[in-house]
Formats: C-alpha cells, sequence, structure tokens
C-alpha cells in the first residue's frame, strides 16, 4: 500500500474537468516541477526541466524587451507631441519682437528648458534699443562666433543639432543663469543664401537632458521651421 496521501475526490475532479486552470497558474506548475524534481532524486538529470527552465528565462527576456519597446514608442510619442505644441506655439505671434519673446516663455515652457537664447551674427554691434529690450532672449555676436562656439573653439564640420553636457553655461548667452546650466541644445539656423547664420540655444539645469547619444530628428524637424520663420521676419 503507498503512503502517499491520497488526493481529495472533489480536487481530483475539478483538476481532471479543468486542467487548464493548473497549466495556466504558473506557480502551481513550479510547485509540481519542484516535487517531481525531488521525487526523482539528485542522480538524475531532468532534461525537460532544465529546458524548461530556459524556456523561461527567455520569456523574461522577451517581456522585458517587450516593455522597453513600449517605453520608448510612448517616449516618442510624448516628444513628437511635445515639439508640434512647441512649433505651434511658435507660430503664434504676428509682430518679431513678440515672436522672440514668445521664444523665451511659453516655447521654453512647452520644451521644459531653463534658458533660451537667439544668437544672430552681425558686423554691427548689439547697440541697437531693439536689441537691448529683448536681451533676455537675443543677443548680437561677431561673424564665425557660432562655430567657433559649437566646435568648442576646435574649428572643423559642425551638425545642425548639437547636444551635449556642459561644466557650466557660457556667461556671454545665458548671463545670471550660466552657473546653474548643465546641458544645453544647440541648433544652428540657415537663413538662406548672402545672410549670416544663426543659433538658438536651450539650456538645461538637468545634466541629462540634452546628450551626444540621444536622437536629434525631432529637434532638426523644430531647427527646420524655425529657420524658415526667421527667414518670413528677416525678409
Amino acid at each position: 500500500m503507498s503512503s502517499s496521501p491520497k488526493i481529495d475526490d472533489a480536487l481530483r475532479e475539478a483538476i481532471i474537468s479543468a486542467p487548464d486552470v493548473i497549466l495556466d497558474d504558473s506557480d502551481v506548475m513550479q510547485a509540481l516541477i519542484a516535487a517531481n524534481e525531488k521525487a526523482m532524486g539528485g542522480n538524475i538529470v531532468d532534461l525537460r526541466g532544465i529546458a524548461m527552465e530556459r524556456l523561461e528565462t527567455r520569456l523574461d527576456r522577451l517581456e522585458d524587451t517587450h516593455r522597453s519597446v513600449i517605453a520608448a514608442a510612448y517616449e516618442n510619442l510624448a516628444g513628437t507631441n511635445q515639439i508640434h505644441r512647441a512649433i505651434l506655439q511658435m507660430l503664434d505671434p504676428v509682430e518679431f519682437e513678440t515672436f522672440l519673446r514668445n521664444l523665451g516663455g511659453e516655447v521654453a515652457d512647452i520644451l521644459r528648458v531653463d534658458a533660451v537664447k537667439l544668437v544672430l551674427e552681425s558686423v554691427q554691434n548689439d547697440n541697437d534699443p531693439a536689441v537691448q529690450r529683448l536681451g533676455d532672449v537675443l543677443t548680437v555676436a561677431e561673424p564665425g562666433f557660432i562655430d567657433d562656439y559649437l566646435s568648442q573653439g576646435r574649428g572643423g564640420m559642425v551638425r545642425q543639432v548639437t547636444l551635449r553636457a556642459l561644466q557650466d553655461g557660457s556667461e556671454a548667452l545665458y548671463g545670471t543663469k550660466a552657473g546653474w546650466i548643465r546641458s544645453e541644445a544647440c541648433l544652428k539656423l540657415d537663413f538662406g543664401a548672402g545672410r549670416l547664420p544663426g543659433l538658438l540655444v536651450m539650456g538645461a539645469e538637468d545634466p541629462h537632458m540634452f546628450g551626444p547619444q540621444q536622437g536629434t530628428d525631432l529637434l532638426t524637424f523644430f531647427t527646420g521651421v524655425l529657420e524658415r520663420s526667421m527667414r518670413r521676419w528677416l525678409s
């Protein structure tokens, strides 16, 4: 006579009538596999058990990848919506001065950056009253300043969009906020043939807000819209 306890008849009938309930319960299946391995003893290699463990490990990795893909998709969608809202806000003003103030106000708030500065290269100085009125968002620099700033004095080709971390922001651009800026996005602006370039810098206190490992597709699109808007104002 077997010394193993006999399973309750009602429980036995329930299992036989609905075996899928057992198969779908991972905790119950793990307990059954563990009991089976214990009954087999330590000297027997259970190839089926090893295979199941490997399948479970692969399934866990697939689930992690699936979650990561979904999270990245939601992040991309949120970033796209953010850029779209910033562009719509940027296109609202009908006067140039309002347009520039808007860049440092509502547009900066939508993009969640702590400072925005538009740099225009010019052979003239920045003593123009309009430039002085907009000093918190607009500055005039000598020709060559933008490429030198983007390359950090090393020369060579510069990208349309540059994302980087900073030890300290440029005081010439960020003013009193320079000591708080830890990362920035630099958007080089092409205003067309015969015109000197421009630069929009967006600074953030968060050192991880902008970095060279991040994609630039959305900011490249934003740069293209800003260039076209500026060409309309400059004409």
